[in-house]
């Protein structure tokens, strides 16, 4: 046994969020949120994961994905960070294929989407239009 294995014992494993015996929002092996919270290189790690985790969707679901431009890989892995996917873009997802930047853009702004995350979605469409970072 070394220090790690006795900590996950004794505290325990969690992946998602609870109250531990004193009311303290914990996760992971007793990681207390509350008084602890979350380091800048940990955030920087989940950030990356989670970019990682989408990318790796968007690769798997739309083999075009890969031939688009860095700037416009990023507005769909945006999409897809704040989504969860894209399924919910047919359209927007034909015209990137097609390469119509500015018929893909029209289709975000044209969405529930972009009405509930307001200038994200204005930024977002200007990149896809213009290829350009925003």
């Amino acid at each position: 046994m070394d220090l790690i294995a006795q900590l996950r014992r004794d505290e325990g494993v969690e992946k998602f969020p609870y109250r531990d015996t004193v009311g303290k929002l914990t996760i992971g092996v007793g990681r207390n949120l509350d008084d602890v919270g979350l380091s800048d290189p940990e955030i920087d790690f989940l950030l990356q994961n989670d970019i990682d985790t989408a990318t790796a969707k968007l690769n798997q679901s739309y083999p075009w994905f890969s031939a688009l431009d860095a700037v416009r890989q990023a507005v769909l892995i945006n999409m897809t960070f704040n989504l969860g996917s894209i399924h919910a873009f047919p359209r927007m997802r034909a015209l990137v294929e097609a390469g119509d930047y500015e018929g893909a853009a029209g289709e975000m702004l044209d969405s529930l989407w972009a009405r509930q995350v307001g200038s994200r979605a204005q930024r977002l469409s200007q990149q896809m239009r213009t290829g350009v970072w925003v």
